[in-house]
């Protein structure tokens, strides 16, 4: 089981837009084969930064959900909502 972790940061005066894709997004990965489960998160000192924690139940499940037609079509419209490209990083226990 492996966990990821998803640090966006928000371009000015796109956060409702942002924060409804995002829910459409977990809601698909929801469906995914290998997720567990996910919830995400707003920091506290910066109000464009977020953050994504989703469980999986391995890489390869992970793989095949970053790499599917649902997440990149989301992914295209979310990238022009963000300042930065999105960083992604694998944890396990």
């Amino acid at each position: 089981m492996i966990h990821v972790l998803i640090e966006r940061h928000i371009a000015p005066d796109m956060e409702s837009t942002y924060e409804q894709l995002a829910r459409n997004t977990l809601h698909l990965a929801y469906q995914a084969r290998g997720f567990i489960n996910g919830e995400t998160f707003k920091d506290m000192n910066d109000a464009n930064v977020r953050f994504v924690m989703s469980k999986w139940r391995s890489v390869q499940d992970w793989q095949l959900w970053y790499g599917s037609e649902a997440r990149k079509n989301m992914m295209g419209e979310m990238n022009l909502m963000l300042s930065t490209p999105e960083k992604v990083i694998f944890l396990e226990n």
